[in-house]
């Protein structure tokens, strides 16, 4: 059997990626988008790739088996239905839906028509991430302590209603993943409209994660006016803390501690190279060959959505104004 055949819908700034790594995969058949200009882009990158702006015509097309959705969040939903409608495997950038329901929808519509529905949880295929993922299972940085993540930058096409939309998807994707757990609770948020424009561009939140009898503390700081791009996690154990930096380019992650006689140590575990977007991409198309349920699949998207969705009635129950939107339980 063939390589499954893509549609990648909507080629912006990171729609432009997947269409380069399904392309390099060799399962790139068309790209779909509503302005032109980065139709034309894609066949001048892509000698040979088919475009259009009629979403309807590829969903009609039986040599198109899956599609992939990078797309503004608030279409995520209506587009993955008409697809999974369709009979077409599904692939969906973070966040799944806006919705709990609309997320359990997918879900339901997938399982029926046995179509493998993944979302674009990227950190989960990170090298980096499963090897932090490793040390944690394998007791080297002792119990834990608390887990933070801090994602940060600056950011003038903000589609999203709020900054916690468009980046805390990878946070809390990353720390339940790490953490093996998929129920994290909101414990406390704020968020800032620093320019008056109605969109939370400064946020925090603040969450617990069960562990069987024990329950760890984590955060989250997002950011849209960063002008230094921060891209960091930081796990602190009781043995050790480990701080993964995905902004270096190497050592991206490094183990700290402390000797009997206080002095700091730094170790800098090996992991395997590989970029993670080419992994999950691989992830998706070899799930469709085999008939497997991805690593990022509904029920890990479902509950990454629950959360946001907690976290956009705390932040609405306030006037989105500077200073305004800090909630606890």
């Amino acid at each position: 059997m063939g390589l499954p055949r893509v549609a990648v819908i909507g080629c912006g700034n990171w729609g432009k990626n997947l269409v380069r790594n399904f392309a390099h995969l060799g399962a790139l058949s068309i790209v779909c988008d509503a302005d032109q200009k980065r139709l034309d882009y894609v066949q001048k990158e892509h000698k040979g790739t088919s475009v259009t702006s009629d979403y309807d015509s590829i969903l009609a097309d039986t040599n198109v088996s899956a599609i992939v959705i990078a797309t503004p969040s608030d279409t995520h939903f209506q587009l993955a239905e008409k697809a999974l409608m369709a009979g077409k495997h599904v692939y969906v950038e973070k966040p799944l839906a806006r919705d709990v329901k609309h997320a359990e929808k997918l879900d339901e519509l997938a399982t029926e028509r046995n179509l493998v529905l993944m979302v674009g949880h990227l950190l989960l295929y990170h090298p980096a991430v499963n090897c932090l993922k490793d040390l944690i299972a394998s007791g080297e940085l002792g119990d834990l302590l608390f887990v933070r993540s801090d994602r940060m930058n600056f950011n003038n096409s903000r589609r999203d209603w709020s900054v916690l939309w468009d980046l805390a998807p990878h946070d809390i994707s990353m720390m339940s993943y790490l953490l093996d757990c998929e129920s994290p609770e909101v414990t406390r948020v704020g968020g800032w409209d620093t320019l008056g424009d109605g969109l939370v561009d400064v946020a925090y939140l603040d969450l617990t994660f069960p562990m069987g009898d024990r329950i760890i503390p984590g955060q989250v700081r997002n950011s849209w006016i960063d002008p230094q791009k921060l891209v960091r996690c930081t796990v602190n154990g009781t043995k050790k803390t480990a701080v993964l930096n995905d902004t270096q380019q190497e050592d991206k992650l490094a183990l700290h501690s402390v000797t009997e006689k206080g002095t700091m140590v730094v170790e800098y575990p090996y992991y395997p190279t590989g970029e993670p977007l080419q992994l999950e991409c691989e992830h998706f198309l070899q799930c469709i060959l085999r008939g497997e349920r991805p690593r990022t699949d509904a029920n890990n998207a479902y509950h990454v959505v629950r959360v946001l969705s907690d976290v956009e009635k705390r932040l609405s129950a306030r006037p989105r104004r500077v200073n305004a939107a800090a909630t606890s339980r």
